[in-house]
């Protein structure tokens, strides 16, 4: 509550005509700085450590300044120089894992978003607990290694980009990959499609979709590419692979937009309306970018595997929008969405609705 207060008391002090967007230099960096710099913010890019060179490359999404940092401890020390230059923090899924959870909740900046929900989805037995009690279906979850009969998935906490996550199909395969160090849980493999839904939701759109006080919006979806379990499992080849010390990973290495059957979306809204509507009561709701990780199976029913409660990379392939999002305005990409909620947020005095 402090740290709300203080954040009230910054937004309250910024000159709204200077408002600048800020992000980590990595992740869906490109796409933010494009698409606020398209609604007429200033941009500044947080590198720690990073290059930046390659922006040179791509003049329409080069921020106008960098901030450069020897380490994350570095951005918290240095928060008022970021307050000097009325900055708003767009958080990614980058930014969060390296800075880390509890830092990147206390640092004192205004953020796009509701903080809150960093605790929610940070800890995978608290995101099970939300969308479970939000009456979306997950993937059967299995309390005790040693009662592995069938092929599971087992996923580190956090953030990771896949990196970590390894399929056991019992308990020997389970001892032979897992890192103990780390807290973890494991799920029922599910055979299906995978299909990563891009929403956002707005508190302060009237009109659309409409779900509590605010609007939700399907911007676009993608599937991942990763590492190299992809070709491993075209071999069918991963017992004889494993012995060899070949492990199949889900290190995402890319992203490939695609467009699901239209009949689907009923059940595609109905389940961002669900998770929306309980992150209200669990925590005062989420605000922005999410993205629900989605398996379709041969019966077409879905199971959420996972949420990312901002913006994902998955939506880099639409920087110029997507099959859905032209529908609601042509060339929205979430970047460029983003922005605009904090431009429209700005001009009607609404900024403390959408920023924490």
């Amino acid at each position: 509550m402090a740290l709300r207060n203080k954040i009230s008391e910054i937004l309250d002090s910024y000159d709204k005509s200077k408002i600048a967007i800020a992000t980590l230099c990595s992740h869906s960096s490109l796409q933010i700085f494009y698409g606020a710099r398209r609604e007429g913010f200033r941009t500044i890019g947080l590198a720690v450590n990073q290059k930046t060179k390659f922006y040179d490359a791509f003049p329409l999404a080069k921020p106008d300044e960098f901030i450069r940092f020897e380490s994350y401890d570095e951005i918290l020390e240095r928060a008022d120089e970021l307050v000097d230059r009325n900055i708003i923090i767009i958080p990614h899924g980058s930014f969060v894992e390296y800075m880390g959870t509890e830092k990147f909740e206390k640092l004192p900046v205004p953020t796009f978003g509701n903080r809150a929900v960093l605790q929610w989805e940070s800890d995978r037995e608290k995101q099970r607990e939300w969308l479970v009690s939000a009456g979306v279906e997950m993937p059967k979850k299995i309390s005790d290694a040693k009662e592995i009969d069938r092929p599971v998935l087992v996923k580190y906490h956090g953030a990771k980009g896949g990196r970590g996550f390894f399929i056991a199909k019992d308990y020997p395969d389970f001892k032979l990959g897992i890192d103990e160090s780390q807290p973890y849980t494991i799920q029922e493999y599910v055979l299906g499609t995978r299909y990563y839904l891009h929403y956002f939701y707005s508190p302060i759109k009237k009109d659309g979709y409409r779900v509590a006080e605010g609007s939700l919006e399907l911007l676009s979806m993608d599937r991942r590419d990763e590492s190299n379990i992809d070709e491993m499992y075209k071999l069918g080849a991963q017992e004889e692979l494993k012995k060899l010390g070949l492990y199949p990973t889900f290190v995402v290495t890319g992203n490939v937009p695609v467009v699901i059957r239209e009949s689907l979306l009923p059940k595609i809204f109905d389940m961002g309306e669900r998770v929306i509507n309980r992150s209200i009561e669990l925590f005062g709701g989420m605000i922005g970018p999410f993205c629900l990780e989605t398996i379709v199976t041969d019966k077409l029913e879905f199971k959420v595997f996972e949420i990312s409660s901002r913006i994902v990379a998955g939506t880099n392939p639409f920087i110029s929008g997507s099959p859905y999002s032209d529908l609601i305005e042509p060339e929205l990409s979430t970047g460029r969405r983003i922005s605009r909620e904090i431009k429209i947020a700005r001009d009607r005095g609404l900024l403390h609705k959408i920023v924490s």
